[in-house]
């Protein structure tokens, strides 16, 4: 029997898809049947839709090429649809297959009826309807080859009777492999670029995510500039390690040295980023910025001179045409400055003498100091991921990941079994918040079915901690944070999966060692410091005032005791460090 569901499943092999990320339901069993009789591609099961896409973003980014997920008809596959937002704006290439009602019945309001053509039109590059089998070989290669080429998502839609159609003649799937083009601008360009490159006097510059497979040419680019390099949040990966040019990260979650470094330059060359923030970005800077897409320039502030190409190619043809340079106070500045505000946050990563609760900057300390050199790290959005961008440490061969652009909470546990699943050998780490881990709680059970040996690390402060921080910046009394927690520990354990409490920082590294060398799953559960504040590099006279009324407006409803916590956790820690 050959039918259009093993059609999908011979395609996804030669794309080198080996997994499929979903959950079943009766409009999907003619795929789930075809994968059950080729077990060369294999069905990973989840609790939940919403962690399959995920997963399968998580599985895309670590390894760079396609993931798969599915989804049943109607509300099945619509649980799709945060986790591929996140594999859209994050632009990692994945495959949904969402599936339909019977094609007879569509549009006749039948039982779980939906469009999901319209509804994943804004999470996609592709999105199709394949309503006939005779058209669906060719919207399977266009779907493949355009989440491929694009790095983005395709999704198509099948109905249920679709996927079982039987072959008369059985096709051959076509081999959708990406493909390694070289793009750059034009001699014309790269000759401007250089003109302005060497009359300026100060460069800094801003790297971001597409410095992916770029960083000796990024290096070689900031010595030859003597330009400190301030990395984004999704360009720490890339950019970060080995390079005697770096000053850290500006923005919301970075420190001041990236801040600077930006603000004092009088050219700024924006290199693989779509950075978002306006407010960290010079205003009276020559800014020459490099996309390899040309409708991400200029988005974000004035650019001076847009160049189309990838950072690896562009930086390649520029390095011959920059003059030689001797001055480096700008570089020098910077990198004194750089030094002095990481000693200032290393300071802040401490046992605290042992008090309670731990510190989620000495939490993340540890895990950075005992993890493998090539370890996955997947934080959740919110605090975890303000402490993984300050403390943890890159090297060329860690990853990290999660949701950067999307920004969805409860992405580490689902992203990290992603990862796991194309990795079984490699250490996968996700710090999860107790929020976001409790969002996504039922694929603990996935994550024990599966038996992937993930390490979970929960900051567990009892609130939605980032939440409470934009708040105070408000000027508003916390309200509605607060987080009736399980021990979640305990949970791990009820699941069969290897569980542990921390309460004291004389019990963190042990606890996490245990955790780390154990052979399957893993949950450590760290009680964390709810009133620590992370400060960002600059800070508003909005965001002061805001601070000032959350203050007052706390003592006035009762709360002061509130306030003697934060001043305990931060105030007085500042000052004796």
């Amino acid at each position: 029997m050959h039918t259009i569901a093993d059609l999908i499943v011979d395609g996804l092999r030669n794309a080198g898809v080996s997994r499929i990320h979903g959950l079943p339901g009766d409009s999907l069993n003619g795929l789930t049947d075809a994968l059950r009789r080729n077990p060369l591609v294999a069905w990973e099961h989840y609790r939940h839709e919403e962690a399959a896409a995920f997963a399968a973003a998580g599985e895309a980014a670590v390894t760079g090429s396609l993931a798969v997920c599915a989804g049943s008809c109607g509300p099945g596959n619509l649980h799709l649809v945060n986790g591929l937002f996140e594999a859209h704006r994050s632009r990692v290439p994945v495959l949904a297959i969402a599936a339909h009602i019977p094609g007879a019945e569509i549009g006749t309001g039948y039982f779980q009826e939906t469009h999901p053509q319209e509804l994943f039109r804004e999470c996609s590059d592709f999105c199709e309807l394949a309503s006939t089998p005779e058209q669906f070989p060719y919207l399977l290669d266009i779907a493949l080859r355009t989440a491929v080429e694009r790095s983005g998502v395709s999704v198509l839609v099948v109905p249920g009777d679709v996927l079982q159609h039987r072959l008369d003649h059985p096709r051959k799937a076509a081999t959708v492999r990406p493909t390694t083009p070289v793009v750059r601008p034009a001699d014309a360009e790269i000759d401007r670029a250089a003109a302005l490159l060497n009359q300026a006097e100060r460069i800094t510059v801003l790297a971001g995510a597409g410095c992916d497979g770029a960083h000796d040419q990024l290096v070689r680019l900031a010595g030859a500039l003597r330009a400190p390099v301030v990395h984004t949040l999704r360009g720490k990966e890339h950019v970060e390690y080995d390079n005697p040019y770096d000053v850290g990260m500006t923005g919301l979650l970075g420190f001041t040295s990236g801040y600077r470094a930006m603000e004092q330059c009088d050219t700024l060359l924006m290199l693989g980023t779509d950075f978002p923030y306006r407010q960290f970005l010079p205003e009276h800077a020559t800014v020459i910025q490099v996309d390899v897409r040309g409708e991400q320039i200029g988005r974000r502030t004035r650019v001076d001179l847009p160049l189309v190409g990838t950072v690896r190619d562009t930086a390649e043809a520029l390095l011959p045409k920059l003059a030689p340079r001797t001055d480096s106070r700008h570089l020098d500045a910077m990198r004194d400055h750089y030094g002095k505000a990481r000693t200032r946050l290393d300071r802040l990563a401490v046992d605290d003498h042992n008090r309670t609760p731990i510190h989620p900057q000495y939490l993340t300390r540890i895990v950075d100091e005992l993890a493998s050199d090539d370890a996955v790290f997947i934080p959740d959005v919110g605090s975890p991921v303000i402490w993984a961008a300050r403390y943890l440490t890159m090297n060329g061969r860690r990853r990290l990941i999660g949701s950067f652009t999307h920004g969805s909470m409860a992405n580490a546990l689902p992203q990290a079994i992603g990862a796991q699943a194309a990795f079984p050998d490699r250490q996968v780490i996700a710090l999860s918040g107790d929020g976001g881990l409790a969002m996504m709680l039922g694929d603990l059970i996935t994550l024990k079915q599966q038996r992937h040996p993930v390490k979970i690390v929960v900051f567990n402060n009892g609130a939605l901690g980032f939440v409470e921080l934009e708040m105070k910046a408000e000027g508003m009394v916390n309200f509605g944070t607060d987080l009736d927690n399980p021990n979640f520990a305990d949970v791990a354990e009820s699941l069969g999966i290897h569980g542990s409490r921390v309460e004291h920082p004389a019990d963190l590294a042990d606890a996490l060692r245990t955790a780390f060398a154990h052979p399957g799953p893993a949950l450590v559960e760290v009680m964390t410091a709810r009133q620590e504040l992370s400060v960002p590099p600059t800070i508003t006279f909005d965001q002061a005032r805001g601070f000032a009324l959350y203050a007052a407006r706390t003592v006035l409803s009762g709360r002061g005791d509130e306030l003697l916590e934060l001043a305990r956790t931060n105030v007085v820690r500042h000052l004796s460090s």
